[in-house]
């Protein structure tokens, strides 16, 4: 290597490291900028959220925008949008909801409509006995949530003595409604099925074999569907479905029916 090779090599370094600091300072300055670009747009949706809900100002909404900020802004499309808070009121009780959306438009001719959406809504034991409070045939006061079952406990008076049975019950989601369907029953220490209690009991145990129904639907809006209901721990966990054009028809906000 001649002494002018050297000379050009050392002259090319200071050019080498300067293209590095400047496209360093670069990188940091675009995710700055998302970063700050996030917090505004966070921001935006919790107050959005807490104003359609009618929640307190102090309400506490986490909301997560999946990928890069920037560039969704520049397209008018948030891709991938999680929103979860503690408390929210649903159908006359209160739950811990966690909401999903996709691909939503905030901007352009139809803003606030999506592709899809959906929700898993959590309730405690007290909450369900809210829920279910002077529905037909269930003491809502004896509900406990224990996995996998909503059990229950009632008397029947045979000859003038009452007897206790207790109810085990599989909830189930159909055409909008939470149904309780009873798996088992318990007769002091022996557990039997809906046969063997019926063919102890007769007809005074019809209105504790059947399923019981209460509709869901009714207390929520008709772009929001009931798809899946399970208990898990000491919670009832509900699965919704979000309708892509719920914010922008009137009529999927109004309330829905079961059928």
């Amino acid at each position: 290597m001649t002494s002018t090779d050297a000379s050009r090599r050392r002259r090319r370094w200071p050019w080498l490291v300067a293209l590095l600091v400047v496209a360093g300072l670069l990188v940091a300055a675009w995710f700055l900028a998302d970063s700050v670009a996030r917090d505004v747009a966070t921001s935006a949706v919790r107050t959005a959220v807490i104003q359609k809900l009618r929640l307190p100002a102090d309400q506490k909404v986490d909301v997560d925008i999946e990928g890069m900020v920037i560039p969704q802004l520049i397209e008018g499309t948030f891709h991938d949008v999680r929103v979860a808070s503690d408390g929210v009121p649903v159908g006359g009780t209160t739950a811990d909801v966690t909401v999903r959306l996709n691909d939503i438009e905030y901007r352009g001719d139809t803003p606030g409509k999506m592709a899809s959406g959906s929700a898993v809504v959590t309730v405690g034991q007290q909450q369900l006995r809210s829920l279910l409070d002077g529905a037909d045939g269930i003491p809502a006061s004896s509900l406990v949530l224990r996995a996998p079952h909503v059990t229950a406990s009632t008397k029947v008076t045979v000859f003038g003595t009452a007897v206790p049975i207790g109810i085990a019950m599989t909830p189930t989601a159909k055409a909008g409604a939470l149904v309780l369907r009873p798996d088992s029953f318990t007769v002091g220490s022996a557990r039997m099925t809906a046969a063997a209690l019926s063919g102890r009991f007769g007809s005074l145990v019809d209105g504790i074999t059947r399923s019981r129904s209460v509709c869901i639907a009714n207390r929520l809006p008709a772009g929001v569907s009931l798809t899946a209901v399970k208990v898990s721990g000491a919670s009832l966990v509900a699965d919704l479905a979000i309708d892509g054009d719920l914010a922008v028809d009137s009529a999927l906000q109004q309330k829905g029916s079961c059928s």
